[in-house]
C-alpha cells in the first residue's frame, strides 16, 4: 500500500501521519508498516536538538495508525465507511531503545482475538534494524464521525 491509499485510509495528514508504506497486510491478522525517521520532522526541533530522539508517545502513535489502516482492511465497509478510528487504551508498553534520523522504524500489529462492540485489540511492536524498540498491547474502536461517542 503506498502513501496516496494510506491517505484515503486514515485522516491524519502531516505532521501527524506517521506511516509511509505498508508492507504487507493480512486483513484478519497482521500488518507490517513503514515510517522512515528524517531529520526534518518537526519534534526533533525539541526532542532534543543536540541528540534528537523519536518521541516514545509518537512510536507508539504511529502502531496504532498501523493498526488503524489493518482495522480499514478488515472490517466491512459498512461498519468503516464515514468512520474514525480512535486509539482508546494502551497496556504494556516499553521502550528499548532510542530512534533516531535516518532509522526505518517498521511497525507490525497483529489482531488479539475478535471485535467486540467495535473495539479491536492489538499487539504492536516496533523494530529498527530488525531489532525491537517498543512493544505495546494497543485497543482502537471504530465510532461514527460526529457520534460524540469513543470508548466502550
Amino acid at each position: 500500500m503506498d502513501i496516496q491509499a494510506i491517505l484515503r485510509a486514515l485522516p491524519h495528514r502531516y505532521p501527524f501521519l506517521l506511516i509511509d508504506r505498508v508492507l504487507e497486510c493480512e486483513p484478519g491478522k497482521r500488518i507490517v508498516a513503514l515510517k522512515n525517521v528524517t531529520m526534518n520532522e518537526p519534534f526533533f526541533q525539541g526532542h532534543f536538538p543536540a541528540v534528537p530522539v523519536m518521541p516514545g508517545v509518537l512510536i507508539i502513535e504511529a502502531m496504532a495508525q498501523a493498526a488503524a489502516v489493518l482495522c480499514m482492511q478488515t472490517l466491512p465497509p459498512e461498519t468503516t465507511r464515514n468512520s474514525l478510528f480512535y486509539f482508546v487504551g494502551i497496556d504494556n508498553a516499553r521502550f528499548k531503545r532510542p530512534v533516531t534520523p535516518g532509522d526505518a522504524l517498521h511497525l507490525e500489529a497483529s489482531i488479539e482475538g475478535r471485535f467486540v462492540r467495535k473495539i479491536g485489540r492489538f499487539k504492536a511492536r516496533a523494530l529498527c534494524g530488525g531489532k525491537v524498540v517498543s512493544e505495546a498491547d494497543l485497543m482502537c474502536a471504530v465510532r461514527p464521525i460526529g457520534s460524540g461517542e469513543v470508548g466502550a
